[in-house]
């Protein structure tokens, strides 16, 4: 039970506290046997000494192992952040189970209240249970006397000062200020800190996967950085990551790509060639493929050579690759990314069992000379073997999904690839429950697709002369922006040569990971450089800047990270301003963000919410003064030494933020 609890995410605090409650209760089991040995008072018979002491010795072994566990576990779990929303599900599902004991899953709704006056989080439960007791028991009870029933039946907790029944059976739920300054105080002092997740679970996310022979482009841009800044919110949530570039590095492209490199550079087993245009070497290649038909002839049998294993052929292979391999790892520098390649080539072995496994079953069916399967609610077979004898984009996705579950053993799989492949890849996961690869309740397979990158004509982003937008022209492009931009602002006369550099990176590529990112990943959108580098509205540039200002406050008060760290051990963190108080429970969302983020793999989530931390954090700088000045001096009179520590708590939370979205941000800007 434990196991199936702490899989949930929801459950997760719940899931701590049932833990705690299981193990202190096997310590007290284990002390009663202890004593009871010592006495020998059930016994009855007169035990073997030396027996008694061998058991006595394994049971308080077991009962230290125990208590070490539990302190290392509160200890882990008290300096996490808490996911309030989280905890406060937890206090009204117990209070709905005890107002209405006979009630099977009856909804429960706690939301973020959206403004002031309605408290600070609300439970809109009571309208849904009414509907559900009017259709299943034709009871007619109004949502408002349902609404108080609950609030009657709410277990003590150290959360919640007041709730207030409001309109037609909302509950307002108003946050105990002590409670949210000690979670402030802890975030403080204990930087921000994972949840703690019970057994480590392992993720295996597929993302990149540009072709071998051609240069990543625009298209690359979106799976690259969705990819990675999920691995990154993964890692950070407690998971062993796998990154994973399943490379287009094997096919009878490269039978054509062979023969051309055999012309065009004979000595290539002795001599490295100097391919200094892959993409140009490409077509090159294609365009004799499509016109030449004795080239065309010659490229197949490359093929077949490859496949065999041929030396010669593997070399020139290998060739091919290393030359694209050193072009993506520039982009792969650029934007901060870290990923395993593990291309079609490495599953080509595997293939043959798939085949054989799947016609062992008797899913396989043999059509105009193909082996095919077909999978119960798709009407398009996977195609696992071509009727020529090959094998097919379907066979080494299938491999694929295998050694990712069986030989991986990946909790969760998470393939990053744009929405045109929506069918393929949902036919792939169902083939793979089909055979008994995976239960999906117990295992989660998600395709986290996304949309197409647009000009800002609203058509397929190209360039002028309508060649698809190389990666690194981008990139290349978004430097040279980005330095401009700072010498418009005139960075240039303040910052060193070292910081200008800094600077110009961290907004460049931060603002393209952003723009990105801050999109719905389902929806299409407009690349606009101009867009992106502005620093007004939700952009990396205004974030950018933000933080460096709020980060900026403590220096130019003259209080240094170890001030700080002691004042927040020392210092109540007063939240009687209103803007205070709106900007602690801001900064307190952040794990609720994450957690929805884990759960629907919607990036842009986290976009909105540091956007908003980031416009509250201003809404309380101009409220509430954090340092007093002289007005005729410009001598600091007082330190708000509590409001420096909302800062500071600002701060943490961007940097965390930013560093799951991949953005670096610079001590100066």
């Amino acid at each position: 039970i434990l196991q199936l609890l702490t899989s949930c995410p929801l459950s997760r605090n719940y899931c701590v506290t049932t833990q705690f409650a299981f193990q202190e209760n096997e310590i007290k089991l284990l002390t009663a046997e202890i004593e009871r040995l010592k006495n020998f008072g059930c016994l009855g018979v007169s035990p073997s000494l030396e027996g008694l002491r061998d058991e006595n010795a394994k049971l308080k072994y077991r009962l230290n192992f125990l208590k070490k566990s539990l302190q290392e576990e509160r200890s882990k779990s008290m300096k996490s952040m808490i996911n309030i929303n989280s905890c406060l599900q937890e206090i009204f599902g117990a209070a709905i189970q005890a107002a209405y004991p006979d009630l099977e899953n009856p909804p429960l709704v706690v939301t973020p209240s959206q403004q002031p006056k309605f408290g600070d989080y609300q439970c809109n439960s009571a309208m849904g249970i009414s509907q559900i007791l009017l259709k299943t028991r034709e009871q007619k009870v109004i949502p408002r006397e349902i609404a108080e029933k609950i609030a009657k039946n709410i277990p003590a907790n150290e959360y919640i000062e007041k709730v207030e029944i409001a309109g037609p059976g909302f509950i307002n739920v108003h946050l105990r200020k002590d409670f949210v300054s000690k979670q402030l105080s802890s975030l403080l002092i204990n930087g921000v800190q994972p949840p703690a997740n019970g057994k480590r679970k392992k993720a295996v996310v597929d993302f990149s996967s540009p072709n071998i022979a051609k240069e990543m482009h625009v298209g690359h841009l979106r799976s690259t950085i969705i990819g990675e800044s999920m691995c990154r919110l993964f890692e950070f949530a407690g998971y062993d990551v796998l990154r994973l570039n399943h490379l287009g590095d094997w096919g009878t492209q490269f039978g054509m790509l062979i023969a051309h490199l055999q012309d065009k550079f004979p000595d290539y087993l002795t001599v490295s060639p100097p391919i200094g245009d892959l993409q140009a070497f490409y077509k090159e290649s294609k365009q004799r493929f499509d016109t030449e038909e004795e080239f065309k002839k010659r490229a197949y049998q490359c093929v077949v050579l490859l496949q065999s294993k041929n030396p010669d052929f593997i070399k020139a292979w290998n060739l091919i690759c290393d030359v694209s391999r050193r072009e993506f790892q520039k982009i792969y520098n650029c934007l901060d990314v870290t990923i395993i390649e593990r291309g079609e080539s490495f599953y080509h072995e595997m293939m043959k069992d798939i085949v054989k496994e799947f016609e062992d079953k008797g899913f396989v069916q043999v059509d105009d000379g193909r082996k095919v399967v077909f999978v119960p609610g798709f009407p398009v077979p996977l195609t696992i073997v071509k009727s020529d004898g090959g094998y097919t984009y379907d066979t080494s996705d299938l491999a694929a999904l295998k050694h990712r579950l069986c030989e991986e053993k990946g909790d969760i799989l998470i393939y990053v690839v744009d929405s045109g492949q929506s069918v393929h890849l949902q036919t792939i996961f169902a083939a793979g429950q089909m055979i008994g690869w995976y239960d999906p309740k117990v295992t989660r397979v998600a395709h986290a697709a996304f949309g197409v990158v647009l000009g800002e004509d609203k058509k397929k982003f190209k360039t002028r002369s309508g060649d698809t937008v190389r990666l690194i022209d981008l990139l290349e492009e978004g430097l040279k922006r980005a330095m401009d931009k700072l010498k418009d602002k005139e960075r240039d006369k303040v910052l060193t040569p070292e910081e200008l550099k800094a600077a110009q990176t961290s907004v460049a590529f931060g603002c393209i990971k952003y723009a990105d990112l801050s999109h719905n990943r389902l929806n299409d959108y407009v690349f606009s450089f101009d867009k992106m580098l502005d620093d007004r509205g939700n952009t990396a540039a205004y974030l950018l800047y933000a933080f460096t200002r709020i980060r900026a406050i403590a220096r130019l008060a003259n209080i240094d990270e170890q001030m700080l760290r002691k004042a927040a051990r020392e210092e109540v963190l007063v939240l009687d301003h209103e803007k205070e108080w709106k900007l602690g429970k801001c900064i307190l969302r952040f794990p609720e963000i994450l957690q929805k983020i884990l759960e629907d793999l919607l990036l842009h989530t986290l976009c909105d919410y540091l956007y908003e931390l980031a416009t509250t954090f201003t809404e309380f700088y101009d409220s509430c003064y954090c340092v007093e000045k002289d007005r005729q001096t410009g001598q600091i009179v007082k330190v708000n030494m509590w409001r420096l520590l909302l800062c500071e708590a600002t701060a943490t939370v961007m940097a965390k933020g930013f560093d799951i979205l991949g953005i670096k941000p610079v001590q100066r800007m």
